[in-house]
């Protein structure tokens, strides 16, 4: 009896009894396909969030009111924070010695932008920048210009447009110096801001961003800011305790309570990502596990069945010299085949599935090599653990007994 002759009859096996092979190896293929769709989506968000930070820089970090990633309601304490004011900013640009700028924005969401007859959807979030806000997140101007000091201080209504809204309003018209209207006031579009793509499905360039004076002037101060800082070249560790100590004070955080803000870097949004995704991940786990349970005892039935059917064949092999380890090893190959084949087909629908929801979702698919590798050896192992016993069972029958079977 050799191994090629086992996964034959294992092939047989298959193909003579579809329907039941099917439905037997039927929690192996879901188990299989559910780690490698899983693993395929995870892997696929966590390139496309390092290929979105990337573009930023190494060298920013934020400050903000709130954590960035919220779960549930938060804590009354995070609730109660005092907002981020620009007399925070300020003090940041006279004390620090290890920035090399610090810009303050604030923001709010569903603006609708108008230009003649044309208008975008309600959507559209509405920036409020100073000078540096361009140069600390990494945003650069296609077109015309950026603000300029004497625009901030007055209070001017000018604007620039991201690629989404000079897409919707000016799409066949050059759009600087032409005049839009937020919420009934008109702005002069003095430049264009180039575009960054999507972020989990979401558009980075469908936003406009005024002077951070003409917002506060438009929609009032009662409400929090957002700080971003850029660093001097490896000094990150340095300018976030340096920065952290700068807000505790002007902030009068008492010595040895946390902070009432958040400092987020970039490995800290990965950070978050990855223990978000760890749940999915272990979500997985668990379906895959119960899955190649059900599966298991699905082969080990089969195979039972597969002992009582082939009983006076096991006997006519032992009758012309078979013994018991090549009795063993051909139903051990056969419940390895079986399983193989379920895990294969498990691949196939979990390379589908991983490529079809990153599409969904507007992210690059991609499959490690390392899950299809798991999921094909899970399904080997399956086979050897469940078809012990049944191959056992079949190996230690007495050969007189299994002739005179019928």
């Amino acid at each position: 009896m050799n191994y090629d002759e086992g996964f034959r009859l294992a092939w047989q096996t298959v193909k003579s009894n579809k329907l039941r092979t099917f439905l037997t190896t039927l929690g192996i293929v879901i188990g299989v396909m559910s780690v490698i769709g899983m693993m395929s989506i995870i892997d696929a968000l966590e390139q496309h969030m390092i290929n979105a930070l990337s573009g930023v820089g190494g060298n920013i970090f934020w400050i903000q009111k709130y954590p960035a990633v919220r779960m549930g309601r938060l804590p009354k304490e995070i609730r109660m924070r005092k907002d981020l004011k620009f007399e925070h900013v300020k003090a940041i640009r006279e004390r620090a010695t290890e920035i090399e700028a610090v810009s303050s924005e604030i923001a709010t969401y569903g603006k609708q932008i108008k230009y003649q007859d044309k208008a975008t959807n309600p959507n559209v979030l509405l920036y409020g920048g100073d000078r540096y806000w361009a140069d600390v997140n990494g945003r650069f101007i296609s077109e015309g210009r950026f603000f300029t000091k004497e625009e901030i201080h007055r209070k001017d209504y000018v604007a620039l447009l991201g690629a989404d809204v000079t897409e919707k309003l000016f799409p066949f018209i050059y759009p600087i110096g032409k005049y839009i209207k937020i919420d009934g006031i008109r702005y002069k579009v003095i430049g264009l801001i180039e575009a960054q793509g999507k972020l989990l499905g979401d558009s980075r360039d469908n936003l406009v961003v005024i002077p951070f004076n003409t917002f506060t002037k438009c929609y009032g101060e009662m409400r929090s800011i957002n700080i971003a800082v850029k660093t001097h070249p490896n000094r990150m560790a340095q300018a976030m305790d340096e920065v952290t100590g700068i807000l505790r004070i002007a902030r009068k955080v008492p010595p040895g309570s946390p902070n009432d803000f958040e400092v987020i870097t970039q490995d800290s949004i990965m950070n978050t990502l990855k223990n978000l995704t760890g749940f999915v991940f272990i979500a997985a786990v668990v379906i895959c596990g119960i899955s190649l349970l059900v599966g298991g005892i699905g082969i080990m039935n089969i195979m039972l069945v597969a002992v009582t059917e082939r009983t006076r064949e096991i006997g006519i092999r032992k009758a012309v010299g078979a013994k018991k380890r090549h009795i063993l090893n051909q139903f051990l190959t056969e419940s390895i085949g079986i399983c193989l084949f379920g895990g294969l087909i498990g691949v196939l629908f979990g390379v589908l599935i991983g490529v079809i929801i990153a599409g969904a979702l507007k992210l690059p698919p991609t499959i490690p090599f390392w899950s299809v590798i798991l999921g094909v050896g899970f399904s080997v192992v399956i086979g050897l653990v469940f078809g012990v016993y049944p191959a056992m069972k079949a190996a230690r029958l007495d050969p007189i007994e299994a002739l005179r079977w019928e």
